[in-house]
């Protein structure tokens, strides 16, 4: 569970919708996995922007009153740019938060015995996993992403949190394709990171499907991580998969390690429901 931020809320929930609180604003967004109803339905008038799915795919935000185009919130020492984006994302995935508190506890106790430690970070997104591992004082974070926009947005993130004297590398290539290459030169990684799509395309239109691809990429990541690994972190929204599907994918890959898998959850403020947000693996040495 999420439960460490001061700057993001989800205040209700129901009938597929969430309003969240990102900083001042209220923003009120579908979540499919909403299947309960609405609490005290007066008090769902109080935001200040709603997305509306379009039958046809996609949708578009309406606004109750003009809203910057962009604004940041803080998680601990962290500041991240916030922007409602026309496929209804804001930029950051409150979840993670708890995967963030993860990545910077392994990186410092690693480095309490080590006098270095490299980060890979892939389908890096906007790059708030990547600058938790700087910040924690990584001393080499290499941020993969296929988007070229998304990654010109990991690096206002990196301004942001005032990162831009640390060792970040912005990598635009499909993912598969920079392993491999990683691999011809012999490069590892004491900490893997990553967040694979249900559906993708490479920059050269590479088509990727998690339930076709994921076990491929676990074994050429396998190939890249160092002998002396801190940790590999996985995260899922793919509809459908398990995190005991996941779970027995790295079983058979990482049979002599620890293996975590789970569910990413949300607090709903107005109850004690939780909001379910996709899954995780945590592969840990034994």
């Amino acid at each position: 569970m999420t439960n460490n931020w001061l700057e993001y809320e989800c205040l209700k929930s129901g009938d597929g919708q969430k309003l969240e609180r990102w900083g001042k604003y209220i923003l009120n967004r579908p979540d499919p996995q909403i299947i309960w109803n609405k609490q005290n339905e007066k008090e769902w008038n109080n935001y200040d922007a709603i997305y509306h799915r379009s039958h046809s795919g996609g949708g578009k935000w309406e606004f109750k009153k003009k809203l910057p185009q962009a604004w940041t919130i803080k998680y601990k020492n962290l500041t991240f740019k916030v922007s409602p984006t026309n496929f209804k994302h804001t930029g950051i995935f409150p979840e993670q938060a708890s995967n963030w508190d993860f990545i910077e506890h392994q990186i410092n106790e690693y480095l309490k015995n080590h006098n270095e430690m490299r980060v890979l970070n892939l389908f890096a997104y906007t790059g708030c996993a990547t600058m938790t591992a700087a910040m924690a004082g990584a001393t080499e974070v290499v941020h993969v992403d296929a988007s070229k926009g998304i990654n010109e947005w990991a690096k206002e993130n990196m301004a942001l949190c005032h990162l831009e004297n640390h060792k970040i590398r912005f990598i635009t290539d499909d993912v598969i394709k920079f392993i491999e290459r990683e691999q011809r030169r012999g490069k590892t990684y004491q900490a893997i990171i990553m967040d694979p799509p249900s559906y993708g395309r490479g920059p050269n239109k590479e088509v990727w499907k998690f339930e076709n691809d994921f076990s491929t990429l676990i074994k050429k990541v396998k190939n890249i991580l160092d002998k002396d690994f801190s940790f590999l972190l996985i995260s899922s929204y793919t509809t459908g998969i398990s995190h005991l599907s996941l779970k027995n994918i790295l079983k058979l890959e990482f049979a002599s390690q620890r293996i975590e898998t789970g569910e990413n959850v949300l607090p709903i403020t107005e109850n004690d429901l939780l909001l379910p947000c996709g899954i995780y693996a945590r592969i840990t040495q034994n």
